[in-house]
């Protein structure tokens, strides 16, 4: 009865996978080259990098979402410690800010909005990138490029793969280092109480 009712569930279909590790990183855009090596090579000394090559484009998607979200914050680290014209946020460190805008319903119904936009753009990127979970459970669609949303209304995307291979190189690099400055900023203004600029 038990075995009956187990096979009748529809359960998501297993792909066999991509051989990957560290070869296969090292092939993809942001390895970098080695010191006094000069080979291109990747930086793991937790031996964290994926056996297979769909989990590594899992982890490339993961880095490049936070990687993205990091450059956002960063920037508006900057400008927010500045320049903050629609809330009265004093000399408050910027980690703080939030906590003052919520106290006001402008902020709270900003804050509302700004939520809402970010629904709306994650289920854009999951629609976009990923494969249904009653198909296939965290698997990346077929073609898929990992960060590759579609999303250019500037169209400054280059046309050509060496472009298009040397501004993935500085988005990776920038966003690796936004997600250190981001950590770096926010610890400081929690340690020390004041503004880190």
């Amino acid at each position: 009865m038990a075995a009956a009712l187990i096979s009748s569930i529809a359960m998501p279909t297993m792909t066999t996978l991509t051989p990957g590790g560290k070869a296969f990183a090292a092939t993809m855009p942001g390895a970098e080259s080695i010191p006094f090596i000069g080979a291109k090579g990747v930086f793991d000394p937790l031996n964290l990098t994926p056996d297979s090559a769909e989990e590594l484009l899992l982890f490339r998607e993961a880095e490049l979402a936070h990687s993205r979200v990091a450059m956002m914050g960063a920037a508006g680290y900057l400008v927010q410690s500045h320049f903050a014209p629609m809330f009265d946020t004093g000399d408050a460190p910027v980690i703080r800010h939030l906590d003052l805008v919520l106290k006001s319903e402008g902020g709270q119904l900003g804050s509302s909005t700004l939520l809402l936009a970010i629904f709306f753009s994650e289920i854009y990127r999951a629609r976009t990138g990923w494969v249904e979970p009653d198909v296939e459970i965290r698997t990346l669609r077929e073609g898929y490029q990992p960060g590759d949303l579609k999303f250019d209304p500037l169209g400054m995307m280059p046309k050509d793969d060496a472009g298009m291979l040397a501004m993935q190189e500085k988005e990776l690099r920038n966003g690796r280092l936004a997600m250190i400055a981001i950590a770096g900023m926010t610890v400081q203004e929690l340690v020390t109480g004041q503004q880190a600029f």
